[in-house]
Parts: structure tokens; sequence; C-alpha cells
């Protein structure tokens, strides 16, 4: 006659065998985050060698390779405005050896420009430090008859307007230009680029009349003579450009978008992997060295206590939102 074991046996050696295999599972994660980094980590830069996030990206990676003790290599996966970099990072291992340089654009525009992201900006990362923020700047042509934001409404209200360029679509520079336009009213027709330089080279030129972008990129110009700023889109002004008044200060009317750079990994991390990320971006951050190029690319520093760190990403998503279905702007 056969015999049966009881379920009820069964079922404690079922759990036993899980509770075994959870427990080696935390003992191999402990050990990993124990050894962490025991090799080089990947920093991918969703945009292309020489853009402003390739730059500040190679100088945090630089600075916290010397604290982490390992080697922090920089890969341009370019493509998509930043979707195809972030993609693949939130894709990866959540092993803290791939990690992402996050812009406003990958983690907060792209929610509502993009109709299917193929990554949630919250539920797929986490953040490791907010390596800093920079106001974009007004910019025109030097010898442009439009001094003034009075000057550039003027012209926006005559029959045909004006146009202002952009990097792109649902770019922070297309959307401050549908914000100038809500704030000014008149016609302003965006011109899209495929990169920024593109677009900078066509108001030099004349080719379009304004558009905002990095105070690293415009200052240059603006010192040599072929541009002329009209005003800052941050609620302060800029510490690269004091002298150009903010847009809010000029209207009266609330105008504060800045562009930032913020280092996430993915949000599996185990959560010693995260702390020893965040305590080198701290590190990288309090380096004078590391300001002071951070400070040279128009980068302001902005520290964030945890909870902020936390809500900051949440937070932006909702603030860009709103001025994106403003605009139309939407990318398939």
């Amino acid at each position: 006659m056969a015999r049966y074991t009881p379920l009820s046996i069964l079922l404690h050696k079922t759990l036993a065998i899980a509770a075994s295999t959870c427990l080696l599972a935390l003992s191999a994660t402990s050990a990993h985050a124990q050894d962490y980094p025991s090799q080089s980590i990947r920093m991918i830069v969703p945009f292309g060698p020489g853009t402003s996030t390739d730059t500040v990206a190679r100088i945090m990676a630089n600075a916290m390779a010397e604290s982490l003790g390992k080697t922090i290599v920089v890969e341009n996966k370019a493509g998509a405005g930043g979707t195809i970099g972030t993609e693949q990072v939130a894709r990866t291992p959540a092993d803290g050896y791939t990690i992402v340089m996050g812009t406003v654009g990958t983690h907060a525009i792209n929610k509502t420009l993009y109709k299917k992201l193929g990554y949630d900006p919250v539920k797929d990362f986490v953040p490791i430090g907010l390596v800093g923020q920079t106001p974009t700047l007004l910019v025109v042509k030097a010898d442009s008859p439009l001094r003034s934001l009075s000057d550039l409404a003027t012209a926006a209200a005559k029959p045909g307007g004006i146009s202002f360029g952009s990097a792109g679509n649902g770019t922070s520079g297309h959307l401050a230009g549908e914000l100038l336009k809500l704030r000014l009213g008149g016609e302003m027709t965006h011109v899209p680029y495929k990169e920024g330089g593109m677009a900078v080279t066509d108001v030099i030129s004349g080719q379009t009349q304004f558009m905002f972008y990095h105070p690293a990129a415009t200052l240059p110009h603006i010192k040599s003579g072929k541009l002329r700023a009209l005003g800052s889109s941050g609620a302060t002004r800029s510490a690269s450009a004091p002298d150009v008044p903010t847009i809010a200060e000029q209207t009266g009317k609330d105008f504060d978008l800045v562009a930032w750079f913020m280092i996430y990994t993915p949000a599996a991390t185990p959560t010693p992997v995260i702390e020893t990320l965040q305590k080198a971006a701290r590190a990288a951050l309090s380096n004078q060295d590391v300001a002071a190029k951070l400070g040279n690319q128009g980068i302001e520093q902005r520290p964030l206590t945890a909870e902020e760190l936390r809500t900051f990403t949440p937070d932006e998503i909702s603030k860009w939102a709103e001025l994106v279905t403003q605009s139309g702007a939407q990318i398939d």
C-alpha cells in the first residue's frame, strides 16, 4: 500500500526551501554590496559627445572615480531625445555598475512628451545626486533690432510674427520659448534643430530671431559680439551672467525654467550600493575644483536633503507636464 507524505509536511519543506533560497540571495546581495565596487563602472550619457550633458558627466565621472577607487567609463548612447540611452540603463542589471547622467529632458519632460516612453523616470530609477542646474539665456543676434523683451513682444504682434530655434522638439529651450509666447502673446514660430549648435548658428546669421540656450554655449558668442542676451529663464539671475535680468523681473509674470543634471541608477540597485554612489557624488560636488569646472559650464549647485532628492523627479515631471500640454508638443 502506497504511503503519502502529509500535506503539512510538504508545505513545511517547501517554505523551508524558499526561506533558504531567500537567505542565500540576501547573502549574495550583501556580499556584493560589501565588495562594491570591484570593477569599473559605466556612466551612460544619453546624448552625443561634446554636449553639455557629456561635459558634465565627464567632470563627475572623474571626480567620483577618485572617491570610489575604480574607473568610471563614460559612454555616449545618443538618440531620440535621450530616450535610447536612458531606456538601456533602465534595462541593465541593477548592480551599480551602470548609471546614467539624466537631465530635465530624459527624466522630466519626456514623461509627458512621448506617448510611448520605454521607461518610467520614477519607477525605474533611483536618484544618486543632483549635479546642478542652469537657467538658459534668451539670446538674439548682436545687431538685432530686438533690444528688449518689449521689442520682442512688439515684433511678435506683427503679421507673420517671429521665429525661435531650439535643440529639438520638447527640449527645455523649446518649452521656454513656448512659455515666453504664453507670457508675451503674439506669434512665435518654433524651428527645431537636430542639435543646439546648429540653432545657435542660425540665430547668429539671422535665420531665426531668438533662442533659449545654456550659458556655456552662448556666453562665448556674447563676449565675442555675435549674440546679445535679453533675459534669463530662472527665478534668479544666472551666476554666469549676473548682469542679465530674469524674464520674471522684466515682465512681472511667473517664469522659472531651468535645465538640470541628475545621476540615476536602476531602481532595484541594493541600498548599500546606492549609498556608496551617493557618498561618492557628494564628495565630488564638495570638491572646489569640481565646483569650478561645473561653474564654467554654467552649472549652479543646489544641495538637496534626502527627502528633497526623493521627491525632486516627480515634482519636476508635474511642473513640465503642464507646459508640454499647453504647448501641444508631442512625439510619437
